[in-house]
């Protein structure tokens, strides 16, 4: 797993009509259909978590950072996945439960996706095609890959796994988006 982030060109974006915004995902505890229109006008987060990875403590900063920004207009949108070494096996509840339990998590969490391969969710199909998003291809490497959208829901910037929410590099592109 390389350490560096990717950030897109952002004259490409600006030149990109494509918008997360025509997605929607189901809530964690809810199931309820979620339309992701609902955040426009605000900069995105979105971010893969599980449980049980070495990376799970990057839910402490993820919050830090709700808490911060917030009521400046960022969105963080956590989507639990089991794709690497099955390290979220939870049900909606106990994920629910572990992220409440030990993170004070109150960003919005949906529910547990595939980010990768057969039935990848159409979320991670947007955000990993170069014919989706308008922007780029990539690969979700690992938990805790993260996606900056603007306040169109266009994609803006990429960050690898080991790159934390509370990395100056991070905190610089989301406030240059608020």
């Amino acid at each position: 797993m390389s350490k560096k982030k990717v950030v897109v060109d952002p004259e490409v974006v600006e030149a990109s009509g494509n918008s997360i915004h025509t997605y929607q995902a189901k809530t964690l505890l809810e199931g309820a259909d979620k339309d992701l229109a609902d955040y426009n006008g605000k900069v995105l987060l979105v971010v893969n978590t599980a449980s049980k990875c070495g990376l799970t403590p990057q839910y402490k900063s993820l919050q830090e950072l709700h808490t911060k920004y917030a009521a400046q207009g960022l969105s963080i949108l956590g989507f639990p996945s089991n794709d690497f070494m099955k390290q979220e096996p939870g049900t909606s509840e106990e994920i629910a439960d572990f992220c409440q339990k030990n993170y004070g998590v109150e960003f919005d969490m949906f529910e547990k996706v595939k980010v990768k391969g057969e039935g990848q969710h159409p979320i991670y199909q947007f955000l990993t095609s170069k014919d989706l998003n308008g922007v780029q291809d990539s690969n979700v490497e690992w938990n805790f890959q993260k996606y900056l959208l603007d306040k169109n829901g266009k994609l803006v910037a990429i960050f690898n796994p080991r790159v934390t929410v509370d990395s100056e590099e991070v905190i610089q592109k989301i406030e240059e988006l608020l």
